[in-house]
C-alpha cells in the first residue's frame, strides 16, 4: 500500500485552464512523457550549425525513468539539451529523472519542438521558447547541470498531494498513514532541490499553493534566484555544470520505504 501511495504522490499538475474552468483538457497529450532526437532543419540551410536536442514533451509518470533510461541506451545522450514542455507528474519519478539527467551531463531547458511548412515549400523546424514547465516539472529542469529558461517560458509551481485525491482536495478526508506519506515525500524533495543545486525557495514556494488554487507562475527575479537559470543559453557547449552534492544523493537512495519510480 505505502509503495502504491508512494506513486500517486504529485505536485498537482491540472492544467491552469482546466482549474479555473476555462477549457477542456487536449486528449491528444501523450499518457506519459515523450522523448525524441529533434534537429533544426532544413539542414542545408544551417549545415554544421544545426542545433540539435532531446524533446521531452507530457507528464512524469511511473514509466518515465524507465523509458528515458531505454531512450538513452541507444544513444549518445552525454552532454546534451533536453527541452521540456510538461505539466508535472510523480514525485518519485520527477527525483529518479533527475539523478538521471545529472548523471549524463545534460543541460535543460524549455520550449516546444514546432515543424512547419515554410514558403518554399520545405519543412523547417525550430526551437520555440512559448512553452510551461509546470508542477514538478520545475523540479525536472533542476537536474539539468546546467538550466536555462527563456523569458518567454513559463514555470509554474503547485503543492505536493495525493494524485488520487487532488480533484477534491479541499474537501477530502486524509489518513494520518497518507498525511505522513506527503510529509515524507516533501522531506526526500527538499533534498534533492539541495542536491541539484537549487535553492530551498523554490520547494517553500510550491509549498505554499494549495491545488484547490491556480498555479503559480516564477518571475523572471525567482527563477534566477532559485538556481533554475545558470547559464545565458541553452546550447552553450563550455557552460560551468552546477555541482551537486553526492552525500545527499546516496542518503536519498537509501532512505527506508522510498523505491524510486518502481512503485
Amino acid at each position: 500500500m505505502i509503495r502504491n501511495l508512494l506513486g500517486g504522490l504529485a505536485l498537482a499538475c491540472v492544467c491552469l485552464s482546466a482549474a479555473a474552468g476555462g477549457t477542456t483538457p487536449d486528449k491528444s497529450k501523450s499518457p506519459s512523457m515523450r522523448f525524441e532526437w529533434r534537429s533544426e532543419g532544413p539542414a542545408e540551410d544551417c549545415g554544421k550549425s544545426c542545433r540539435v536536442w532531446i524533446s521531452a514533451a507530457g507528464p512524469v509518470t511511473e514509466r518515465t525513468p524507465r523509458d528515458f533510461e531505454a531512450f538513452a541506451g541507444g544513444k549518445d545522450v552525454h552532454g546534451a539539451t533536453l527541452v521540456l514542455d510538461s505539466e508535472g507528474g510523480s514525485v518519485v519519478s520527477t527525483i529518479e529523472l533527475g539523478h538521471m539527467l545529472r548523471r549524463f551531463d545534460i543541460t535543460t531547458t524549455i520550449g516546444k519542438s514546432v515543424t512547419a511548412q515554410g514558403a518554399d515549400g520545405r519543412s523547417h523546424t525550430t526551437l520555440s521558447p512559448a512553452a510551461a514547465c509546470e508542477s514538478m516539472c520545475a523540479f525536472v529542469l533542476l537536474g539539468g547541470a546546467r538550466r536555462f529558461v527563456p523569458a518567454e517560458a513559463r514555470v509554474l509551481v503547485h503543492q505536493i498531494w495525493l494524485s488520487g485525491k487532488r480533484d477534491r482536495a479541499e474537501s477530502g478526508n486524509y489518513t494520518a498513514e497518507e498525511l505522513v506519506l506527503v510529509e515524507h515525500d516533501i522531506g526526500i524533495l527538499a533534498r534533492y532541490t539541495v542536491e541539484m543545486g537549487g535553492g530551498i525557495e523554490l520547494l517553500e514556494t510550491a509549498l505554499r499553493v494549495p491545488p484547490w488554487e491556480r498555479l503559480y507562475r516564477l518571475s523572471s527575479d525567482e527563477v534566477q534566484r532559485m538556481g533554475l537559470n545558470t547559464v545565458q543559453g541553452p546550447f552553450e557547449a563550455h557552460a560551468p555544470a552546477v555541482a551537486a552534492a553526492p552525500a545527499l544523493g546516496a542518503t536519498l537512495a537509501k532512505a527506508p520505504g522510498v523505491t524510486l519510480g518502481r512503485d
